[in-house]
């Protein structure tokens, strides 16, 4: 069964987005980095939340424009309120969070679905869906916009170490998210 994985870059002080989910702030920041690109190629479907569908893409216009900076082919299931988007080629729009996860499980077969946006991760998090997060740490202060995770009110989860690094002058963190009595399958991380 496919593992949910919640991927991004952030800034040092918990940002995914400035302002009114600015991106443009990330084009520095991606460079070669061997985990990250060796991630695409271990994705078998991209789980998406509208706003980080439909926003900000700092390589827009250009040969990298998309998930992964252009290199991501694949089915993209996102999730909305307003399902009834004209089709696109290999984009599903979903308006039901489990049947978005076991579309995008399956499609995904043995490798990651991975998890694109802050509000749709949340929403998976609090529903008990996603096995591992991967954050990359920008080495950059944005003091202000998307943060990285909000539950209102606090919610504390508990994360198990999997690996750290660094390359390009980013850190990367890699957790499983800890659920108890709950069973995880899917690709060990290397």
């Amino acid at each position: 069964m496919a593992t949910l994985l919640y991927s991004c870059t952030m800034s040092l002080d918990g940002f995914l987005a400035g302002p009114g989910g600015d991106m443009s702030w990330l084009s520095p920041y991606v460079g070669p980095n061997p985990l990250a690109d060796g991630l695409v190629d271990r994705v078998g479907a991209l789980l998406v939340g509208r706003r980080t569908y439909f926003g900000d893409d700092p390589n827009r216009g250009t040969d990298s424009e998309g998930a992964f900076g252009g290199r991501w082919t694949g089915p993209q299931f996102v999730l909305t309120s307003q399902p009834d988007r004209p089709p696109s080629p290999g984009v599903t729009f979903l308006d039901d969070l489990d049947a978005a996860v076991s579309a995008a499980r399956a499609a995904a077969g043995d490798r990651y679905v991975n998890v694109l946006g802050a509000d749709v991760a949340r929403q998976l998090l609090a529903a008990g869906h996603v096995d591992e997060i991967l954050v990359f740490v920008a080495p950059v202060l944005l003091g202000d916009g998307v943060p990285f995770f909000r539950w209102a009110g606090g919610h504390q989860l508990d994360l198990e170490w999997l690996q750290t690094g660094s390359a390009a002058g980013a850190s990367s963190l890699w957790y499983r998210v800890s659920t108890p009595g709950r069973t995880r399958s899917g690709p060990a991380v290397t």
